[in-house]
């Protein structure tokens, strides 16, 4: 079979076509011998291979331009380590501008004869924020360098402070000496000599140091005053004892004013020591004291009493240098008045000044307290666990906020050398983190400031680009996003951002300045526009043309040259204020006229807000009668609207169509009437009267109620259709059988279509003259719907009450507290006495099938333990077809009920029956 098939459709072999030559190559790039081929490479991935060899031999920036930009157009993926590297020549070259400012500075400092440390610090914190590569040279050799300077500063005032102390020490020494016999005082002398040149000799090594001119002021007069009161005493203590010694070898010698070395040598002659004398004078003294002068006592009890209180305060404060002070004066006052008081005053005294001494040492140990907690802190920085270290802007600021109350810690008490030595390693040991997290900050400096450099430059050449553009929209869109990236751009140093917001807000000036000037032109106009919508307004008769004209002139300048929100806002305010007032003085008038209510419409008025009144009352015969007196008010409005045409003729005039909204028609036509006579003037009333006007066709005036429908009467009410089948025809649409014949429709559609038939031949209606106006209408609408719903309200309660007066009768088994038929309902008064009759027999009987059928006639729910009975009961009634629905015999079985035992259960149930069954 396929044999045949291919012998029958052979076709004759065509010849093979000839290979057309093969294109020339193409001509190597230029640049492709310079980046080994990088051009010539098939797939990007041996591009980038290429472009990585070739920025090993590292090229000159010159080439990386020139190749980036070539390449650029080809491979972005390939040009993107190019754009790296010049990213990274950029801010190196930056870097090494930045490095030579600061090296320039950090020799300056070096060189001076005087480095303050707070200047050293500061270069540190300032090259760091301006991003100086301070790990690099030579600004890492700077750096190395004035922090040896700084601490060998901190090392000198150190030392000042540790030779204050041995000073103090010394001169301790010299007063415990001057305690004990003069012969210890001279076998210590040479020793104590000893020390007092060696503490000599360091503080003028300290004072002949080369960065002796860069410490503190305080330290070399620190300094210099321990040196002066060392070598006070110093120098007392020798003469002293030189005296002593020749007092001991010559008898006739004078004594020492050392009181000790004076009573040994006295001792010694022989002769009574001081408290010998003393005690001499005391016992040849008479007894008593002398009396002194009342007066003189009672101001020195005073002066004394006047310290003493001021001490006490201050110690009870916790002030310590206060408290000292105030010891310091009561002592004072203690000199001079201490004969002239009593013991009692005196033992007050002792006891302030003793607490005031625990004061002091109570300050140094809260100090040290203090001290230890910061150490503890400073301690802690490092050693937190792991998820909640401290990031690097935190731990500088906790660094700094310790150092500041270790300086609080060191004025309110003594300094505590050892302490503050291991307080300052913790601290320098944490700030490694912070220099590291600075070197962080610093790089990203420099990446956020080539970013803004960039976008200044964009800036640039976008404002070359739309130098003659008049798109002001798309201006102040692209100008807002440059701000918005602006804005957006990472953190640069106070120095950088300062400098490059000065160009930034240049560049932005030179392209936001046509903008401005189109702006400033549109104001212009704009103020035009408002002048003359200042005058348009000002005219008798507002030009409503004129006015949509410069509204849509505003419009189109308003689309045209975007401006700054309140500013625009404020010109289309000051547009439109004067336009606005136009239009509400016209307003006015028309309300002014719509205001002057005819008679019929205030009467209206009138029973309407008297029967608002009765609805707020809550009476019901007082709500029916005061609904009664509107009625009244509208027939005698509709009878005087009849009456009105036939006592006053008027001519013939064309139909005006009012809706239920508008103002009466004499309202509408009060202005007209005026402006036709402002304009005609006195001469109006002789003109000829024109020509009648063809009697238009009367308009169709909607109704608010009843049925309009050709054939039904306009008071009856609109009845609803009659509801079928999904799918079923309505009969009698048209007037037309749905099996007619199809010409016969053709017919009838003919006939309605092009002659109408008889569907608008309506009978003349009765004029019933002008409507009620606007207000008047609305009110008597609105006081009426108040009313329905008080009555539908009152008749809520009213049955709800009847109700448990009914529930009340049934437990009483009273039939004279049932209520009366009319309370109950619409329902024959027979039924009513059944009820009281059932009320007034004896509780027999089992009611639990009559609630059930009561419950089904009124589609209340049954509660849940009767649930099985309702559903047997329904089945049950399914069954006798023939009997009687619950909802025919449901006042027959409320007898029942009442006729049974009452219950509160069975009440609360047949009540919610009756609540649903007594309004149908």
């Amino acid at each position: 079979m396929f044999p045949s098939f291919l012998s029958r459709n052979k076709t004759p072999e065509t010849p093979e076509p000839t290979p057309a030559p093969a294109k020339a190559a193409a001509a190597p790039h230029p640049l492709d011998g310079l980046t080994g081929g990088a051009f010539s490479a098939a797939t990007s991935g041996e591009r980038a291979a290429k472009v990585r060899e070739w920025l090993a031999t590292n090229p000159g920036a010159e080439q990386l331009q020139e190749v980036f930009k070539e390449l650029s157009a080809r491979d972005k993926g390939a040009a993107k380590a190019i754009r790296e590297r010049i990213e990274e020549l950029r801010r190196a070259k930056g870097q090494e501008a930045i490095a030579a400012e600061w090296a320039d500075k950090a020799g300056k400092l070096l060189a001076a004869s005087k480095l303050n440390i707070a200047d050293a610090l500061a270069w540190q914190r300032d090259a760091a924020k301006a991003g100086a590569p301070l790990s690099k040279e030579p600004l890492a050799s700077l750096k190395t360098q004035l922090a040896e300077r700084v601490k060998t500063i901190e090392d000198l005032q150190h030392r000042v402070q540790v030779q204050r102390e041995a000073a103090v020490l010394l001169a301790q020494r010299v007063e415990v000496l001057s305690t004990k016999s003069y012969k210890d005082a001279q076998a210590a002398d040479s020793a104590l000599a000893a020390d007092v040149q060696h503490w000599q000799d360091q503080a003028a090594a300290l004072e002949s140091d080369a960065s002796w001119s860069s410490v503190e002021a305080r330290y070399p007069t620190m300094l210099d005053t321990s040196k002066s009161q060392l070598l006070v005493v110093w120098e007392a203590f020798q003469s002293a004892l030189q005296q002593t010694l020749k007092a001991a070898e010559d008898t006739q010698a004078p004594l020492p004013a050392v009181p000790v070395w004076a009573d040994e040598l006295r001792a010694a002659r022989g002769l009574p020591t001081e408290a010998e004398q003393a005690a001499a004078r005391a016992a040849a003294k008479p007894a008593g004291k002398p009396a002194a002068d009342p007066q003189e006592a009672k101001r020195a009890k005073q002066a004394v009493q006047e310290a003493l209180k001021k001490l006490q305060e201050e110690t009870a404060e916790g002030h310590g240098k206060g408290a000292s002070g105030a010891a310091q004066q009561l002592r004072a006052v203690l000199k001079q008045h201490g004969k002239q008081i009593d013991a009692e005053l005196e033992s007050q005294v002792n006891a302030a000044l003793i607490a005031a001494g625990e004061l002091e040492g109570w300050q140094r140990w809260s100090a040290d307290k203090v001290r230890e907690e910061l150490l503890a802190k400073a301690q802690g920085l490092l050693a937190r666990p792991e998820g909640q270290e401290l990031g690097g802007r935190k731990l500088q600021e906790t660094l700094r906020q310790l150092r500041e109350d270790w300086k609080k810690a060191d004025q309110s008490g003594p300094t505590n050398h050892a302490l503050w030595k291991k307080f300052d390693d913790a601290c320098n040991a944490a700030y490694k983190h912070v220099e590291v997290w600075l070197g962080k900050v610093r790089e990203e400096g420099a990446k956020h400031r080539a970013e803004r450099e960039a976008l200044i430059a964009e800036l640039k050449a976008w404002t070359q680009a739309h130098k003659a553009s008049t798109e002001w929209k798309a201006m102040q869109r692209d100008l807002f996003q440059f701000g918005d990236r602006w804005r957006a751009s990472g953190h640069v140093g106070e120095k950088a951002y300062a400098e490059l917001q000065a160009a930034w807000k240049a560049a932005h000036h030179e392209a936001t300045a046509p903008l401005h000037t189109a702006q400033k032109t549109s104001i212009a106009r704009r103020e035009a526009m408002i002048a003359q919508a200042t005058e348009l307004a000002a005219a008798p008769h507002l030009n409503i043309d004129a006015v949509r004209e410069l509204q849509r002139q505003w419009q189109t300048e308003a689309q045209g040259v975007p401006m700054d929100r309140r500013h625009e806002q404020k010109l289309w305010d000051a547009f439109r204020k004067p336009l606005d007032e136009a239009f509400a003085r016209k307003t006015q008038q028309r309300e002014r006229v719509a205001q002057q209510l005819s008679a019929r419409d205030q009467a209206v008025l009138d029973a309407s807000k008297a029967l608002e009144a009765a609805n707020h009352s809550g009476d019901a015969q007082q709500i029916q009668s005061a609904i009664e007196a509107l009625q009244q008010a509208l027939k005698a409005q509709r009878e005087q609207a009849q009456v009105a045409p036939e006592a006053v003729p008027a001519p013939a005039a064309a139909p005006v169509e009012v809706s239920a909204d508008a103002p009466p028609a004499d309202a509408q036509a009060a202005p007209e009437t005026e402006a036709a006579a402002a304009e005609d003037g006195a001469d109006a009333a002789e003109a000829p009267a024109p020509a009648p006007a063809a009697p238009a066709p009367k308009p169709v005036i909607a109704q608010r109620s009843g049925d309009d429908r050709p054939g039904m009467k306009r008071d009856a009410p609109v009845v609803a259709g009659r509801g079928g089948k999904p799918g079923d025809r309505r009969d009698g649409r048209d007037g037309r059988d749905s099996r007619a014949p199809r010409g016969d429709r053709n017919e009838r559609r003919g006939d309605d279509r092009f002659g109408r038939g008889d569907r608008f031949d309506r009978a003349p209606r009765e004029d019933r003259g002008p409507r009620l106006g606007d207000a008047a209408f609305r009110a008597q609408r609105d006081a009426l719907d108040h009313a329905q719903a008080a009555l539908r309200k009152l008749a809520s309660q009213a049955h709800g009450q009847a109700l448990t007066q009914m529930m009340d009768a049934w437990s009483k088994r009273d039939a004279a507290l049932l209520p009366a038929a009319q309370e109950l309902g619409r329902m024959p008064g027979t039924v009513r006495a059944t009820w009281g009759q059932a009320i007034a027999a004896p509780a027999a009987g089992d009611a639990r099938e009559a609630l059930l059928r009561l419950e089904m006639a009124a589609e209340v729910p049954t509660p849940a333990d009767h649930i099985d009975a309702r559903r047997a009961l329904q089945l049950q009634l399914l069954t006798r077809r023939n009997d009687p629905s619950p909802q025919e015999t449901w006042q027959q079985d409320v007898a029942k009920v009442l006729q049974s035992g009452s219950d509160e259960a069975s009440a609360r149930r047949l009540q919610n029956a009756l609540k649903s069954l007594l309004k149908k």
